[in-house]
């Protein structure tokens, strides 16, 4: 196994250096498997939802069900983020200070990963608490 860091991850994903995204889609679609951490895929969904890339909701979903079924690329916790994911497609929009704003998806892995570790913990989790109005819309999140 390898681990691969967000830029390599951001070339493979946007092809938009030619010397260093045809490393990166050697080295994702090698033979070793490819671990990505949850530092690496929220640097890269936050990235993706700069300025620069300006991707949507839509876009921010096809990028990580893309990811889910590339052969090589495993999660460093899998069952968590696809819970993520399908939490971050069925978030609903909120109107909050004159604006419509949406849980975004790693606050959605907050919230499954908060409720494995609690788990692996032998704990229950009760609530995560967020002053993050829209991302309180999602199970578990909770205004202190």
């Amino acid at each position: 196994m390898i681990a691969i860091d967000t830029n390599v991850l951001l070339r493979y994903l946007l092809n938009d250096d030619p010397k260093q995204s045809k490393k990166a889609s050697a080295v994702i679609q090698g033979s070793q498997k490819v671990l990505i951490t949850d530092v690496v895929l929220v640097e890269t969904i936050w990235t993706l939802k700069g300025k620069k890339y300006n991707q949507d909701k839509e876009g921010i979903v096809q990028v990580i069900s893309a990811l889910f079924e590339e052969p090589t690329i495993c999660f460093e916790d899998g069952q968590s983020v696809w819970r993520a994911l399908v939490d971050f497609k069925n978030a609903k929009s909120i109107k909050t200070g004159g604006k419509q704003k949406i849980a975004d998806f790693p606050d959605a892995l907050i919230v499954n990963k908060a409720n494995f570790a609690s788990k692996n913990l032998g704990e229950t989790l009760d609530c995560i608490y967020t002053f993050d109005v829209a991302a309180q819309e999602l199970p578990g999140m909770m205004n202190p």
